[in-house]
C-alpha cells in the first residue's frame, strides 16, 4: 500500500462507525505522519500460525473493537450460515493481558447481537480451559483474547472449532473471505446481556478433575517428596496448576509470589516466555535456595511450560520444548497401555526434534508430524478417529496429553512433568538422567532455535526477500555437509538430491523450507506466523556411548550447530 492509500485507509477511521476516541487518536496519527501511524493503516492485521496477534491501537494492522469486532462479525455470520435451525454456542476466555478483558466483553457483546448463547469466563482462565469448555459445553466456537508470550503491547484473537481445535482448513479460509467481505460499519456491537452466561469456578473443577484423570500417571509413589518451585509469570496458570498440582498429591508446592499477581505488564521479566532462561531466574534463585528438584514456569495464557531440573553436578538446568517433549512422552508411552489401545500414536511437527520418530518406532507406535503449531496436532485426531492420541508437542515448549484438551496444555503438562520427576525419584534417579539415558539408547541429539526479529514494514519486506532468496539459492552444501534432500512446504515439494526423485508433500502449503545433510542434520528456515521473527530450527546428532560422555559430546555438537549458524551468516 502505497503513502496515498494509507492516508485514505486512515482519513475512513476519522467518521462513523468510529468512536470519538478512535477519531481523535486517528487524527493525531495522521498529524505526526510517522512510522507509528504508517504500520497502523498500511495492511489489515492478518491471521497466522496462532490466531490474529498485534500491537493495541487504533488502524487497520492494530487490535481494537473494530478489527476483532469485525472479526467476530464475520464469524457470526458464518455460523449461523454453517449451522442453520440451531442455537449456536460460544465460549470466550481471556488472559492478564491489558484491555483483554475488555476485548472479551466486545466480542461476547457482537455475537449475542447476532443471536448467538455466550460463555463467559468472568475472569482471566488459561488457554487449554477454553479448549476443554468449548467441548464440554458443546459449543461451535470458541475464542480466546491473548497474545501468549508477545511483549505487553500486544494483543490477539485465537479462534477455536467444536472439537475444541484452533480453527484450520477449510474453515479458516472461508470465515477470513467472509470477514475480508465485511465493512466495519457492519458490525452489530448491540449486545444482548440475555444470551450472555458467566461461567462458574464449577467449569474449573470439571477441568482440574479431568488434567488428573490424564496426567496422574507414575502410580504408587510419593509425591509428596518432589519440591516443587512454580512460576506462573503473571499469567493465567495462577487460577489452576497450584490447584491441580496439590490434589494430584504434589504438596511441597512453592510459588514464586512476586510473579504470581496477573499483570500485563510482565514487569519481573524482559520477556514472559519460558522459552528464555531470564524469565525463570527469580524461579531458579527460589529453587537453589530450598534445594527444590524442578521448576515450572508458563507463558501468560499457560499453554506453553518451562521445565528446569537438577543435572548431574546438582545444577538447575532449563531444558529445551525438544528435551521436555522427548522425556514426557516417553514417560507417557511407558505408563500407558499400549496394548490396549487401537493403532496408538504420538504428534510432533516438523520442525521439532527428528527423535520423537526414534520413539515411536521402540514402542510401535506411529509418529504424526504436521505444520507449525498446535491446530495441527488437534487435527491429527480429529481427522483419525479410529486412533488413540497418546500424546504430543512441539518444539516451543508446548505438549499435550492424551485428547481431552485440543490445544497445548501447560497445565496438565506440568503435572505430568513433576509425575515423571516423581517417578524417577522413586527409582533412585532424576528427569535429567532418564533424558541421558534415552540419548544413549537412541543418539544424542542437540537443537537450537535462532530468532532473527525484523519489524515494521521493512522488516517483513527483509523477512520475505529472505526466503526467496535461500530458495533461488538453494545451498548446496551446509558446514562443509552435503544438502541431500530439501523440503519447500510452499511448494509442496520433496526433493532428493541424492536420488535425483521429486515427491509430492502431503500436508497444506506453508512458508516452510528444511534442509537435510548427509551427516543427518536439519536446519529449517520459518517466518513466523504470529510475531516480527524469521527463525532457524537447527537439529544435529551424534552417538553417545555413555551417560558419562553427554558434556563432551554436547560440545562437539555445539560446535556443529555454530558452524551451521556460520554458514547462513547468522
Amino acid at each position: 500500500m502505497d503513502k496515498e492509500a494509507i492516508l485514505k485507509n486512515a482519513q475512513s477511521w476519522t467518521k462513523a462507525p468510529f468512536d470519538t476516541d478512535t477519531i481523535t487518536k486517528t487524527l493525531a496519527l495522521i498529524s505526526a505522519n510517522n512510522a507509528d501511524f504508517q504500520e497502523s493503516f498500511y495492511k489489515d492485521l492478518e491471521f497466522g500460525t496462532g490466531g490474529m496477534r498485534g500491537i493495541m491501537g487504533v488502524g487497520t494492522n492494530r487490535i481494537n473493537k473494530y478489527t476483532l469486532g469485525k472479526n467476530t462479525q464475520g464469524l457470526s455470520q458464518y455460523l449461523k450460515e454453517t449451522f442453520k435451525d440451531e442455537q449456536i454456542k460460544v465460549a470466550i476466555a481471556f488472559d492478564c493481558r491489558h484491555n483483554s478483558k475488555e476485548l472479551a466483553q466486545v466480542v461476547a457483546d457482537v455475537f449475542s447481537a447476532n443471536g448467538i448463547h455466550v460463555y463467559l469466563f468472568e475472569d482471566l482462565r488459561p488457554t487449554p480451559l477454553l479448549s476443554y469448555t468449548v467441548k464440554a459445553k458443546d459449543c461451535h466456537a470458541g475464542i480466546v483474547l491473548t497474545a501468549s508470550h508477545n511483549p505487553p503491547e500486544y494483543n490477539g484473537y485465537k479462534v477455536y472449532w467444536q472439537d475444541g481445535g484452533q480453527l484450520v482448513p477449510p474453515q479458516d479460509k472461508a470465515i477470513l473471505d467472509l470477514i475480508a467481505s465485511l465493512h466495519f460499519e457492519d458490525i452489530n456491537f448491540n449486545g444482548n446481556p440475555d444470551l450472555i452466561e458467566l461461567l462458574t469456578p464449577e467449569d474449573d473443577n470439571a477441568f482440574i478433575v479431568d488434567s488428573i484423570k490424564a496426567g496422574k500417571i507414575a502410580g504408587d509413589v510419593d509425591r509428596s517428596r518432589l519440591k516443587i518451585v512454580f512460576t506462573s509469570l503473571h499469567g493465567t496458570s495462577i487460577t489452576l496448576i497450584p490447584e491441580t498440582l496439590k490434589r494430584a498429591g504434589f504438596t511441597d508446592l512453592h510459588v514464586v509470589k512476586e510473579q504470581a499477581i496477573p499483570d500485563g505488564n510482565f514487569p519481573t521479566v524482559v520477556s514472559p516466555n519460558p522459552e528464555e532462561p531470564e524469565a525463570l531466574k527469580m524461579a531458579v534463585e527460589l529453587a537453589d535456595k530450598i534445594h527444590a528438584d524442578i521448576v515450572i514456569g508458563t507463558d501468560p495464557d499457560s499453554d506453553r511450560l518451562g521445565v528446569a531440573v537438577r543435572d548431574n553436578d546438582g545444577k538447575m538446568v532449563l531444558l529445551n520444548g525438544n528435551q521436555t517433549m522427548i522425556a514426557m512422552t516417553d514417560f507417557l508411552l511407558q505408563q500407558s497401555d499400549l496394548k490396549n489401545a487401537t493403532q496408538p500414536f504420538i504428534g510432533s511437527t516438523i520442525v521439532s526434534t527428528p527423535m520423537m520418530h526414534d520413539l515411536a518406532m521402540d514402542y510401535q507406535v506411529e509418529c504424526k508430524e504436521g505444520l507449525t503449531g498446535f491446530k495441527w496436532i488437534a487435527k491429527m485426531i480429529k481427522d483419525h478417529p479410529q486412533q488413540d492420541f497418546i500424546g504430543g508437542g512441539e518444539e516451543s515448549f508446548g505438549y499435550m496429553v492424551g485428547d481431552f484438551v485440543r490445544d497445548k496444555d501447560a497445565v496438565t503438562a506440568a503435572l505430568l512433568a513433576c509425575e515423571m520427576y516423581a517417578y524417577a525419584k522413586a527409582n533412585s534417579s532424576t528427569t535429567y538422567q532418564e533424558l541421558l539415558k534415552l540419548y544413549v539408547k537412541h543418539g544424542c541429539y542437540q537443537e537450537r532455535l535462532v530468532s532473527l526479529v525484523k519489524k515494521g514494514i521493512s522488516g517483513a519486506q527483509e523477512i520475505k526477500q529472505m526466503m526467496i532468496d535461500l530458495r533461488e539459492n538453494t545451498p548446496k552444501q551446509i558446514a562443509g555437509q552435503d544438502v541431500i534432500i530439501v523440503e519447500d512446504y510452499a511448494a509442496s515439494t520433496r526433493v532428493n538430491k541424492d536420488l535425483n526423485k521429486t515427491e509430492t508433500l502431503e500436508v497444506p502449503k506453508s512458508n516452510v523450507l528444511i534442509f537435510y545433510l548427509a551427516d543427518g542434520s536439519k536446519i529449517a528456515a520459518r517466518p513466523s506466523g504470529t510475531e516480527p521473527k524469521i527463525k532457524f530450527y537447527i537439529s544435529v546428532k551424534a552417538p553417545l556411548d555413555d551417560v558419562a560422555n553427554y558434556p563432551a559430546v554436547q560440545e562437539q555438537l555445539n560446535k556443529k550447530i555454530n558452524g551451521i549458524l556460520a554458514d547462513f551468516d547468522i
